[in-house]
């Protein structure tokens, strides 16, 4: 079985689906790896490195489309709607793919890929389970978005985070405000107070109180507006607990130097956590990281992709937040995906779709020329 790397063509992506040092354990499962070449060179991974591995560098994009019969991908179609329908015309039935691809989202993308007979593997979608921890991408590159949100945050204030005491004066730590606690507000919570900032936090889910306030952070709560979904997500609020929240965030945002947003709803457009109002009311030095500006943003004024300034405020819209560390973000979703193959093929050289296994029907979105998640189907209104 030949497992096909692809360069990432999705505008500012820069990770690789996977490194040299995760090829080992699939080569010695009995499989032929082929990486098209310079797939890594923007992570840090030359091509030098892969073909010490065993690997083959293949230079048509392509021929190794073609030739694949599972093809690894950080962003398949769904997730690369712009670049991505190129490569569904080399695609072949019965051929796997394995990527983030929206599945609850891009729902023409899906359909094209069970059109054209692929077994498509979402990775947004692996069950949030114990067994399935090890593969779990969301969370692995939450994790490091979180960490680099709050580093851009540091970058765009003109202020430093701690406290400190001098013989000129004493500068007040910078205080940070995080909306969502779940991996990704986790590690923001942690950084910013590694960096020394005041750190508050709110969630919809109760849970997340005793985890906030373990790393040191304040957490702010809205009891009339908890909303814990399946599989530990939140869910969406009613309109009347969206405007209780908003009421409370509002005067925590306005006091805040740094608001880091990081909600998101599977499926949903981002939803609208800060107001234009809120936005005026903060200092004009400050500064509001929006990590859901993939899906529209938190922000009612945040600008997909940009950085601006409006009412003194610096927003930004970083897209591919994970992308900035993409080494380490690499090398994390490439643990990710190898242990998914190692869980699909067990002691063979081939994929065993055994759909009564909870990850395997969890994962996979179409196959024999249908859809056959459930989830996605609902989605797509079928």
């Amino acid at each position: 079985m030949i497992v096909g790397i692809c360069r990432e063509t999705c505008d500012g992506e820069r990770r690789v689906a996977l490194t040299p040092a995760s090829l080992t354990p699939l080569i010695k499962a009995g499989l032929k790896i082929q990486v098209q070449a310079g797939a890594g060179d923007e992570a840090g991974f030359p091509d030098s490195e892969y073909q010490a591995k065993g690997a083959t560098v293949v230079a048509d994009r392509a021929q190794l489309i073609q030739q694949a019969d599972v093809l690894v991908q950080v962003r398949a179609y769904g997730a690369n709607p712009d670049r991505g329908f190129d490569d569904l015309q080399h695609m072949k039935a019965g051929q796997v793919v394995i990527g983030h691809a929206e599945p609850l989202l891009a729902h023409e993308q899906t359909k094209a890929m069970a059109a054209r007979g692929v077994s498509l593997l979402a990775m947004e979608l692996i069950p949030r389970t114990t067994r399935a921890q090890a593969m779990d991408a969301l969370s692995s590159q939450a994790n490091l978005a979180g960490y680099r949100a709050v580093l851009i945050g540091q970058d765009h204030l003109p202020k430093i985070f701690p406290m400190m005491m001098t013989a000129a004066g004493t500068l007040k730590p910078a205080k940070v405000f995080i909306i969502g606690a779940g991996v990704a507000g986790l590690q923001a919570i942690a950084t910013a107070k590694r960096l020394g900032a005041a750190v508050s936090a709110t969630d919809v889910r109760p849970a997340t109180k005793e985890q906030v306030e373990s790393l040191g952070g304040k957490f702010v709560m809205v009891p009339e507006a908890m909303a814990e979904g399946e599989g530990g997500y939140a869910k969406e609020l009613t309109p009347e607990q969206q405007a209780k929240q908003k009421a409370l965030v509002a005067d925590v945002v306005a006091d805040s130097d740094v608001v880091i947003t990081t909600a998101l709803i599977p499926g949903r457009p981002a939803p609208k956590l800060i107001t234009e109002d809120m936005v005026k009311r903060m200092a004009p030095r400050s500064v509001i990281v929006d990590m859901a500006a993939e899906r529209g943003g938190n922000c009612e004024l945040t600008e997909p992709g940009k950085t601006v300034v409006k009412h003194g405020v610096t927003l930004v819209g970083h897209l591919h937040i994970a992308s900035d560390v993409a080494y380490d973000a690499s090398t994390m979703y490439a643990g990710n995906v190898v242990k998914l193959i190692q869980h699909l093929i067990g002691k063979t050289q081939e994929i065993q779709w055994n759909l009564e296994d909870e990850i395997t029907r969890g994962v996979l979105v179409t196959r024999d020329g249908q859809v056959v998640h459930e989830r996605v189907k609902q989605a797509m209104g079928a």
